[in-house]
């Protein structure tokens, strides 16, 4: 298990942030592969978050199991299996430093994204747009998924102008990463990632975000969640430009 006071001193904002947006509070958890791959490698990174990942998604597919759409699923997970499997050709090809310059882009476009929605912009696909469109999505969102764990804004911009009743929308989204999430393992596995030491720190951390789960889904009915939100894009955007700094001056 790693012991580095550091990476602990990341590791459990970074879960408390996933586990809020289990809970919740939707697309902060993306910050959570960024702000860890200030400690460690980022494919080490996200090979130790994904078990975590899993346990969660458990909990919201028993949740939701019942309100989900076949034809969005059908759609959109093919091309997610090609957006992994390039995913991983990127990560097994190319340095730790490539990676690295990747995540930082992929961090600061999901920070101008989400920033850009929250101000009233709008980028989405046209509510009739073809299958296969759908499916270019699906590769995207496979993409970043296997990259940063970050592949909500690509899901979201083909799925949204379908008009899916709320209940559906979570349950479709819910059941998508859960199939995504496990289509990962495979490509971890291929990397050497799931040692001994990123599985029992995995473990260690699996409390927290259970616990921060349960909290985001208490604090989301409570709080004003927009300045909560702008700060963490904000600050997401920050980290990906230091992440793009160390890779190119490495």
């Amino acid at each position: 298990m790693l012991t580095d006071p550091l990476f602990y001193a990341l590791a459990i904002p970074a879960v408390v942030l996933m586990g809020l947006a289990k809970g919740g509070f939707s697309g902060v958890g993306a910050m959570s592969m960024p702000l860890l791959a200030l400690a460690v490698p980022p494919v080490q990174a996200a090979a130790i978050l994904l078990p975590i990942l899993i346990v969660q998604d458990m909990v919201s597919v028993w949740a939701f199991r019942r309100d989900w759409d076949r034809g969005v699923l059908a759609v959109m997970l093919p091309g997610a299996v090609v957006g992994i499997v390039a995913g991983y050709l990127l990560a097994a090809k190319v340095s730790s430093v490539a990676v690295l310059a990747v995540l930082g882009a992929i961090s600061i476009l999901f920070a101008a994204h989400r920033l850009w929605l929250s101000r009233g912009g709008r980028i989405a696909a046209p509510a009739n747009s073809p299958p296969w469109v759908g499916g270019l999505f699906g590769v995207a969102a496979g993409f970043t998924s296997q990259i940063a764990h970050a592949g909500g804004p690509p899901f979201q911009m083909w799925v949204l102008p379908r008009g899916l009743s709320p209940a559906s929308l979570i349950g479709t989204t819910a059941i998508f990463f859960a199939v995504v999430n496990w289509i990962k393992v495979p490509a971890y596995l291929a990397l050497g990632q799931f040692t001994a030491a990123n599985l029992l720190t995995a473990a260690a951390l699996m409390p927290v975000a259970i616990a921060s789960t349960f909290a985001g889904v208490w604090l989301v009915k409570r709080v004003q969640a927009e300045r909560f939100y702008t700060l963490i894009y904000i600050l997401m955007a920050l980290v990906g430009v230091q992440l793009l700094w160390e890779a190119f001056r490495a």
